[in-house]
């Protein structure tokens, strides 16, 4: 009996001792923050890329490359899966642009089509003034007013009165981390794990 206890007491301590694996939405947001470290001029030019995994030119990009490229990093090519589900249902997808077809140098670097993917294949979150529904790893897209729409990922840090945790997004000064949850109007709020 008493080997029996022993042996049940080592197996909760080895359990405890061993750090649990981070969530999908954790990694993405580390992911998010190693972006951080990379100079990038905000670039919002049509560029010719690769396709399956293509990038526009290193130091350059936009709100959307933001999220691209942290997605890339935890090997979801954006890219791809977008421009999949857009051959497929090419009806669904906003018209704003009067193309008759898909475009793979510049569909997924468009905020309205990836609010559209995110509907679609990841989930949909609520929409709130409370930070604490605002996760790390949570896509959020906001207006910022006319037919202008933005994109960021939140992160693991906290902002000063700890109130939500903050967001990596380039609105023009490149990939930054910044307190900017509640700055505009949220009209998306997702969660995207490929898995």
């Amino acid at each position: 009996m008493k080997h029996l206890i022993a042996t049940f007491l080592a197996l909760v301590c080895l359990n405890s001792c061993i750090p649990a694996q981070s969530s999908f939405g954790d990694q993405l947001a580390d992911s998010a923050l190693t972006l951080t470290e990379e100079s990038v001029v905000y670039d919002p030019s049509y560029f010719r890329i690769a396709y399956p995994n293509g990038d526009v030119p290193v130091g350059k990009g936009v709100c959307t490359d933001v999220v691209i490229r942290a997605y890339r990093k935890m090997g979801v090519d954006l890219q791809k899966e977008v421009h999949e589900d857009m051959v497929a249902n090419f009806h669904v997808y906003p018209k704003k642009w009067g193309l008759s077809k898909t475009d793979t140098n510049i569909d997924h670097r468009r905020v309205p089509n990836l609010m559209t993917f995110f509907e679609r294949k990841g989930r949909v979150k609520m929409i709130s003034e409370n930070g604490a529904d605002y996760l790390p790893g949570d896509i959020v897209c906001w207006s910022l007013g006319g037919a202008i729409t933005h994109i960021g990922l939140v992160v693991d840090l906290r902002s000063a009165d700890d109130e939500r945790f903050l967001v990596v997004h380039n609105i023009g000064g490149g990939q930054v981390i910044a307190d900017c949850l509640f700055d505009y109007k949220i009209i998306g709020h997702y969660s995207y794990d490929k898995d």
